[in-house]
This record gives C-alpha cells, sequence and structure tokens, in this order.
C-alpha cells in the first residue's frame, strides 16, 4: 500500500495502489540487510544503503484497523494521532520541533493490518529518534481533554476525506459489500457513529495491548552501520519491557462468493463516470507458492502501466477510455483484492469500456498471455523495484509491511526470483481460478443525471 500523510493511512486509499510499489529489488542486491531481535522481542531490520548522508527510522506496530474489537471501529487511526501527544518525558510538539530543527520529516500512517511511524533524518540523529519513539511506545499521557480534542480532529478528518468525497464514499459501500465477514470490510478511519463513542478507556486498553516491543518491527535504511544501529537499538528500545504475549492474530474468515453484486452512486459533484470491479483473492500470506506471484504479473499484463493490455487496447487502439487500470493488494495478512477500473473517453458510453475491460480479461483466462509479453512485463516488474532502491523510504516500506504482515527477510530477498519463475500457464490459471464475473463487485461512480441508467 502506498503512504499518506499522519492521520489517514496509506491503506485507507490504497485501492488504487498495487503491490509494485513494495515489491522489493533484485535477489542479492540487499544482501547487506541483516536482522535480529531485541531481549524483549522487538524486531529489527537494517539495510545500509551509503549513497547520501541519511536515515529513514520506522516502527512498525502488528496493529491495524482489522484487528480493532467490535463497536470501536477507528481505534487504531485514532492511536496513530495520540502518539503525537505529550508523554511523561516530553512535552507536545517537542518531538515534531526537535526533527524540524535538524531539517528533517517525520509522519506515520494506518493500515488494515498494521500501524507504523517513520523520521527521515541525518545519522547523527538517529539514536535521539530512537529515544523520542521508545519513550511513547510506552509513557503517553492520555488525559479526557487530549481524547477530546483529538476526537474532534478524527471526526473532522473523516468529514472531510471520505462524506465529502463521492470517490471515497463509494469504495467504502463497495468494500463493504466486497467483503461479507472479513473485517476489512470496515474503513481504516472508523464508521462515524462508532468513531464519536471513542474515550478514554478504549484508547488506554488499546495501548496497554498493542504498543509494546514484541509487538513492534524497527526498520533502519540509509548511512549506517548494523552493528551501530543494534547498539542504539539495545541503549533505546531495549530498556522497555517485553508485553504480555499476544494472542495469534486469527481473524473471521471469508466464505465462498458465489454472487454477482453491484454499488451504485449518482451524485452531482461527478462530472466523468467511471467502475472498478474487484474479486477476492488471496494475499502472498495466504497464497499457494507462486500464485501471489501470477497475480501480480497478471495485473502488471492486464493494466499495470501504458504497455499494458487494458492500455493498448482501450486506449491507444479503440480510443474509448480515459483511464484503465489493474492492481493487486498483495501484501496484506488475510486474503485480499484484484481490480481493475476503467473512465470513458468523450462520448463513449462507460458500459462499452467495461464490456471491453471484461473481454480482455475474458481472453486471458481463455487463452493466456504469450512468453514475449509475460517477459517483458517481468523485466519491467522487477526493473521497478530496482529503481525503487534509490528512494530508502521505499525500502523501508519493502521492509515493513512484510515483517508485518507475516512475512521475513528471506520473502524480500527471494521475491525478484520468484517472480521470475512465473510461467504463462499459471497467469492463465490466475485469471481463470479468480477473475469470474459472477464473484465480483463492481461499483460504480455516475454523474447525477445518470441516475437509473
Amino acid at each position: 500500500m502506498t503512504l499518506s500523510t499522519r492521520g489517514l493511512g496509506a491503506a485507507l486509499l490504497a485501492g488504487t495502489v498495487a503491490f509494485a510499489a513494495q515489491a522489493p529489488a533484485r535477489a542479492g542486491d540487499e544482501a547487506a540487510a541483516k536482522d535480529f531481535l531485541l531481549d524483549n522481542g522487538m524486531e529489527v531490520v537494517v539495510v545500509p544503503d551509503h549513497r547520501a548522508p541519511i536515515v529513514t527510522h520506522m516502527v512498525w506496530y502488528k496493529i491495524g484497523s482489522a484487528d480493532e474489537p467490535p463497536g470501536k471501529s477507528g481505534i487504531a487511526h485514532f492511536f496513530e494521532h495520540l502518539m503525537f501527544k505529550a508523554t511523561a518525558n516530553h512535552a507536545a510538539g517537542e518531538f515534531d520541533r526537535a526533527i524540524a530543527e535538524i531539517g528533517g520529516s517525520n509522519n506515520a500512517f494506518t493500515s488494515y493490518d498494521y500501524t507504523a511511524f517513520h523520521e527521515t533524518v541525518p545519522p547523527s540523529a538517529l539514536e535521539e529518534m530512537m529515544g523520542f519513539e521508545a519513550d511513547r511506545m510506552r509513557n503517553l499521557i492520555l488525559t479526557d481533554d487530549v481524547i477530546k480534542t483529538e476526537r474532534d480532529v478524527i471526526l473532522e478528518e473523516r468529514r472531510s476525506r471520505i462524506d465529502s468525497n463521492p470517490q471515497a464514499v463509494l469504495d467504502e459501500e463497495v468494500d463493504a459489500t466486497l467483503w461479507q465477514n472479513q473485517p476489512y470490510r470496515i474503513p481504516v478511519i472508523g464508521w462515524m457513529q462508532e468513531m464519536e463513542q471513542l474515550n478514554r478507556t478504549d484508547a488506554k486498553a488499546f495501548y496497554d495491548s498493542y504498543y509494546r516491543p514484541n509487538n513492534a518491527v524497527l526498520v533502519v535504511a540509509g548511512d549506517v552501520d548494523p552493528d551501530a544501529v543494534k547498539a542504539m537499538a539495545e541503549r533505546t528500545y531495549g530498556k522497555i519491557a517485553r508485553g504480555p504475549d499476544l494472542r495469534p492474530r486469527i481473524r473471521p474468515v471469508e466464505p465462498e462468493q458465489n454472487t454477482r453484486r453491484t454499488v451504485t452512486l449518482s451524485d452531482a459533484r461527478v462530472s466523468v463516470p467511471s467502475f472498478s470491479t474487484q474479486w477476492v483473492v488471496p494475499s502472498y500470506d495466504t497464497a499457494k507458492p507462486g500464485e501471489a506471484e501470477a497475480l501480480d504479473l497478471l495485473a502488471e499484463i492486464l493494466g499495470g502501466d501504458n504497455h499494458s493490455r487494458l492500455y493498448q487496447q482501450l486506449v491507444v487502439k479503440q480510443g474509448i477510455a480515459s483511464e484503465v487500470s489493474a492492481y493487486f493488494q498483495g501484501t496484506m495478512l488475510d486474503a485480499t483484492n484484484f481490480t481493475v477500473y476503467g473512465s470513458p473517453r468523450g462520448d463513449a458510453k462507460l458500459a462499452d469500456v467495461e464490456a471491453a475491460v471484461d473481454a480482455e480479461i475474458a481472453g486471458i483466462a481463455k487463452e493466456g498471455v504469450t512468453g514475449d509479453e509475460l517477459e517483458r512485463a517481468k523485466t519491467r516488474y522487477v526493473r521497478s523495484m530496482i529503481f525503487a532502491r534509490d528512494k530508502q523510504d521505499d525500502m523501508a516500506n519493502m521492509y515493513g509491511s512484510t515483517l508485518a504482515t507475516g512475512g521475513n527477510v528471506k520473502d524480500v530477498l527471494e521475491w525478484p526470483d520468484r517472480i521470475r519463475k512465473v510461467t504463462a500457464e499459471e497467469v492463465k490459471a490466475a485469471a481463470a481460478r479468480y477473475l469470474l464475473l459472477d464473484h465480483s463487485t463492481t461499483g460504480y461512480l455516475l454523474p447525477q443525471q445518470q441516475a437509473g441508467n
């Protein structure tokens, strides 16, 4: 999933993001990555990158909106906000000011499966960042006034980002329809009526249960030495007592889906109609060997970029679409979604775009993809991951998101080789098995005057 500004996490908007933004670079390029455990159970990954004198420091907690207690939707995102408040050792805003004074940056995001906090600073400030993060892991001061003020903030955030945005409203309704039993059906930011009831007792219970070193992953990427990082981590995070053992993250299982469902929203603020069709598919954590990799390449071939089938057929050749895409949400703890999207151009009809997209999917399911087509997709895909290494935060996100959703460092390093092993038959099989229209959920976003059409 992509990152967002503090408050509403990347996964809240991740319906438009493919796993490609998080997949690792070429196997062997990151052989220097080191991982170890602190005595209190905190996982640590260090990815040296000495090309620039900066470092990205991230703490990932294995707790997201899909882990929330029933009736407490939004508590994970709410607590992300609360982590920026005063602690027993630092006044509110002191952490932010310390980062601003050295020209650094910081932020946080909440997802279905994790919550992460990150800073980008000069290497000389790394241990100071660790000290601040370790402090707020256990020493927050949660008063009723703090709770009320920040609760008002997240309620306004929901009004501005979701309730006033037709696409966001539709996305919520599609998620609630796609997922029949799995907690991914509940929005990361929460339902308004439940957010309004969140209180200090809820926040304290959430904090004490999940913000512990044995439920956290530290990722440090940049101009650092792994041994030095380990020593810093032991001096800061290592002083925090291990929390109680956490229960396994066992969630409701999605039942077999046997119907085609549609959700339609007509709104006067919409000028160009669009549609998206989604299917429940396995994630990297739940798929059989090679299956998730095949879904990744299927998304790339079908609608990954301007070389894709959808773009070439609908935008270039037929000229009926202004936008088309396909994406696979691979990095999830449970089952995930595969999505295609389309919007018409000019006088073209939305129904024509949808029919053309369906035809391309059916073509792959029946005829498969060519060897050359597959190899070009693999080359584009892996090359984009190599380019991703130019950004330390991308590297940190690769490791953090993988480790927070059941994977490990080896999974990150071996991913490109697994992609290279995918066959054309496996891509065809993935399309034939999972992209069945009578098992899909389609959302339509229409201008007001098209209601009922």
